[in-house]
């Protein structure tokens, strides 16, 4: 036993040690399985709660939303029905009477001064505009201008103390913030609905010429074009303008341009009686995969100048048709519209830098942007746009 006394202690010492292991260390005697970590979300503050009511930003944005009734006399131009004198006295006495047709829809007052921002489609062709407030009291507008690439226009009221919406940047949206429409649905007076914000950005619907649409589940009908799209603190988002739907009624799709756009809109119609856009006259398609490796490019991300306007911004900055547009202002083409849209943004007179590709090598350019001509006047430079017949305007 003496010879073996010498063991005693390191073995008590190893058994100390492996309890120790198994008391404090259990994991390193277990077998190790394939885990999933899953983030799980701890209890909310106690005073992380969403408003149980939107009367306070409904309240603070109703008054400015006005109801927007229109006139229009279409002239009875249908031959006479019998050629007999005698005849057309009898059955043709209400031939050439003149039709007078109804259409309404919605406004949003911008300005103490009077004025409101509607849709285009709203008073186009109208003879008389008639806006009645929430008050309840009406008056007759005038328009001031019109913009049908964005789908907008500008009426003047002249009242005393009217009401004003405070208005709110939409570059600031994200997609789920509450959204509530305001409007007059069908004509059967103001109406409230509430939504959140599916997308932004939309555009290519084949509505405007311009689209950069918001996108909203809050219902929106026949009737609201025109009125507001508010946030939860009831300010100014965006103007609803159309809806995708095969019934005619909301469908849970509606579109809304954002309140940046029609600010910008409403200024220029304001001061100068027009929209100011610029344009660097150029045509341009988008670059297939075929092209591309024709062109010896890596990928599809670029357009190809079709066409250049004569004396034009690109004309004079040095483009030419067969060019490749790479980069514009810095920036990566993602495709013909987005960049159609930002240099129609840019003011006159801006200097934008343009990458090109041009005989299997790069080159960087600069051009000076122009104000883009009259619809009237020889324009090579439009964004292309889709046909989708399954979106209607909530009409008038």
């Amino acid at each position: 036993m003496q010879r073996l006394a010498f063991l005693v202690w390191p073995i008590l010492s190893g058994i100390l040690a492996a309890v120790a292991l198994l008391i404090y260390l259990p994991d390193m005697f277990t077998q190790q399985a394939n885990t999933v970590q899953i983030h799980e979300a701890g209890s909310p503050p106690a005073d992380r709660r969403g408003p149980y009511s939107y009367a306070d930003a409904v309240e603070h944005a109703a008054s400015s939303v006005v109801n927007i009734y229109t006139r229009t006399v279409i002239p009875n131009n249908n031959p006479p029905l019998y050629n007999d004198p005698n005849i057309q006295k009898h059955y043709n006495k209400n031939s050439n009477k003149e039709r007078i047709q109804s259409s309404l829809g919605s406004g949003v007052i911008l300005s103490k001064e009077g004025y409101i921002a509607t849709n285009n489609h709203v008073i186009s062709g109208a003879d008389s505009i008639v806006v009645a407030l929430k008050d309840g009291r009406e008056a007759t507008a005038k328009v001031v201008g019109n913009d049908p690439d964005t789908d907008l226009a500008v009426l003047k009221i002249d009242l005393p103390d009217l009401p004003s919406i405070t208005v709110s940047s939409s570059a600031n949206l994200r997609v789920g913030d509450v959204a509530l429409a305001i409007g007059n649905p069908f004509g059967v007076g103001q109406t409230v609905t509430m939504g959140i914000i599916s997308a932004t950005g939309r555009n290519q619907l084949g509505l405007n010429t311009y689209e950069d649409f918001i996108q909203t589940d809050a219902a929106i009908n026949p009737g609201n074009s025109g009125g507001a799209l508010i946030n939860a603190e009831g300010n100014l988002i965006g103007i609803n303008t159309a809806i995708f739907s095969r019934s005619g009624g909301s469908q849970g799709i509606g579109f809304a341009i954002p309140s940046d756009q029609a600010k910008q809109v409403m200024q220029d119609l304001i001061e100068h009686g027009r929209v100011v856009r610029g344009w660097v006259g150029v045509e341009a398609q988008e670059i297939t995969p075929q092209l591309a490796e024709s062109f010896g490019l890596k990928d599809t991300k670029g357009l190809i100048i079709a066409g250049i306007f004569r004396d034009g911004p690109a004309h004079k900055g040095g483009l030419l048709p067969g060019d490749i547009l790479l980069e514009i202002g810095g920036k990566k083409i993602i495709n013909s519209y987005n960049s159609m849209y930002s240099v129609a943004r840019m003011p006159p007179g801006t200097v934008l830098p343009l990458k090109v590709w041009r005989n299997g090598e790069a080159l960087e350019l600069e051009i000076t942007v122009a104000e883009r001509p009259a619809v009237d006047e020889a324009v090579s430079e439009s964004p292309a746009t889709n046909e989708s017949p399954a979106i209607d305007e909530t009409a008038k």
